[in-house]
């Protein structure tokens, strides 16, 4: 991956303040590698190192092993000049709110190095520790349950900060193409002409009353947009079923 990418990407800092549950850190940890995001701060962690952390993170051992554990949250955000802190509940002293989308694009425009703040599993951030924050962020979700699971809300962020990075950076999403072409309009003028030969051989379509049968059936092929060795294929379990057919007759 791009170098500028990596770059950018590596303001933001990932800052879980009192994980309780150890499966939560290697979580966060698996989805903020998936994004590109390697700066993970954790701060009064009830367990870590923890086996189970490892094993969540499966395969990003390395931002565990970098990680920055801290005794308190103003330690945590020592080398952030911009703060984002997360949080489902709202206060009762107004804070300036940011979906995430709005916190990524404030984060990565501004040219410094930024800490999205996540809270404990059971209560989230203390009001006191809100207070060492510039914008709540709040991730649109149900208002009758908007309880997200800590590492949850790490992906979501992480997402929003790769796809809004790739953009700052131009760097294009890879287009998923066919390996096998698709099937043309001739390979499926042969295969709807075998396959109304076979329905009548194995004496499934009358062709003296054959109804709308071909037409369903084409609309029906058309819809799947099969490749060319997915109509071969097909046809190839049409011929065996013309042999069988002719088999039968013969007996």
């Amino acid at each position: 991956m791009s170098t500028s990418l990596d770059n950018l990407l590596r303001r933001l800092h990932i800052v879980m303040v009192g994980t309780t549950h150890a499966g939560n850190i290697g979580s966060a940890a698996r989805a903020m590698k998936t994004m590109n995001l390697s700066r993970l701060v954790l701060v009064e962690p009830l367990k870590f190192p923890s086996a189970e952390a490892t094993a969540l993170a499966s395969g990003a051992s390395d931002i565990l092993q970098q990680a920055r554990v801290c005794d308190s949250l103003e330690d945590g955000l020592k080398d952030c000049r911009i703060v984002f802190g997360c949080s489902a509940r709202l206060r009762s002293v107004a804070w300036p709110m940011l979906t995430p989308e709005a916190c990524i694009e404030k984060a990565l425009n501004s040219g410094e190095d930024c800490a999205i703040v996540f809270g404990r599993e059971h209560s989230g951030l203390s009001n006191a520790e809100l207070d060492r924050c510039h914008y709540l962020v709040q991730i649109p979700s149900n208002p009758d349950y908007a309880s997200l699971n800590v590492a949850s809300a790490v992906q979501i962020l992480a997402y929003e900060a790769r796809r809004q990075a790739m953009r700052l950076t131009d760097i294009k999403t890879p287009e998923v193409k066919n390996e096998i072409p698709l099937a043309t309009s001739e390979d499926l003028a042969h295969l709807y002409a075998h396959l109304e030969q076979t329905l009548i051989d194995v004496e499934f379509l009358d062709p003296a009353k054959p109804r709308h049968l071909m037409r369903k059936l084409q609309r029906f092929f058309n819809k799947a947009h099969p490749n060319q060795s997915e109509v071969n294929i097909l046809r190839g379990i049409l011929t065996a079923a013309q042999k069988k057919a002719q088999v039968k007759t013969e007996t």
